[in-house]
């Protein structure tokens, strides 16, 4: 049975952009920076990396006082976001979650960009936080492709049980949730539900490539 590490954005829910606009209010409330994030592609990346590359792109030197008030910023119009914005769960999540917890999978986890509150903040809203009982995120290493390991101390913490990476499967929609699972050789299963097509996603070697979620039988039998 493989121990599961769900992405947010785009795998489990749609926020509606939410996030995005969030950091474009931060980035103008802190730096009086208007459309920070215009031209950046933002699909699969980390908000702390987000951040940096907005910061680099209107040449403001990055520190961590900096940062850190662009991350309380961030959470503050996430909160007001999350309450206004229309947010949908991504087809079958629902289903599939409770069928995976039916089913013997008991500790489910998070493997996502968003730092750990901007996690919550999105989950929470549309009833589906409880199903996570870990995780890695953002704010534990810019660098989607470190998150995995963070994973693994959290699920041992979580259950006192060590497992080896390769027990892991790491699900998501961008190219970047495929390639943070190859280099310890954890199982990938992109899901086109999101940011990336099925062509961009076939061309990143994921183990398996799925439409969406809505296959509930079909998953839980990869999943084990």
């Amino acid at each position: 049975m493989k121990i599961l590490l769900f992405d947010i954005d785009g795998t489990l829910i749609d926020s509606g952009g939410a996030g995005r606009r969030a950091l474009e209010q931060s980035f103008g409330e802190v730096c009086s920076i208007d459309n920070a994030m215009d031209g950046l592609p933002l699909a699969g990346k980390t908000d702390p990396l987000i951040i940096r590359e907005a910061l680099e792109n209107n040449g403001i030197r990055s520190t961590q006082k900096l940062t850190d008030r662009l991350h309380a910023s961030y959470i503050k119009h996430l909160k007001e976001q999350m309450v206004t914005t229309e947010k949908a769960l991504k087809p079958g999540v629902k289903r599939l979650l409770e069928a995976l917890r039916n089913n013997g999978h008991r500790h489910m986890g998070l493997l996502t960009g968003n730092i750990m509150e901007g996690a919550r903040i999105k989950l929470e809203p549309l009833g589906i936080l409880d199903y996570f009982s870990f995780g890695a995120y953002g704010s534990d290493d810019p660098d989607r492709n470190r998150l995995l390991p963070h994973a693994q101390r959290r699920y041992a913490e979580a259950t006192g049980r060590d497992i080896p990476v390769e027990s892991f499967a790491v699900i998501g929609d961008t190219t970047r949730d495929v390639a943070c699972a190859k280099p310890y050789g954890a199982m990938s299963i992109a899901v086109a539900s999101g940011f990336h097509t099925m062509e961009q996603l076939r061309a990143a070697g994921p183990d398996v490539l799925l439409p969406d979620l809505s296959d509930t039988e079909g998953f839980i039998k990869l999943a084990g």
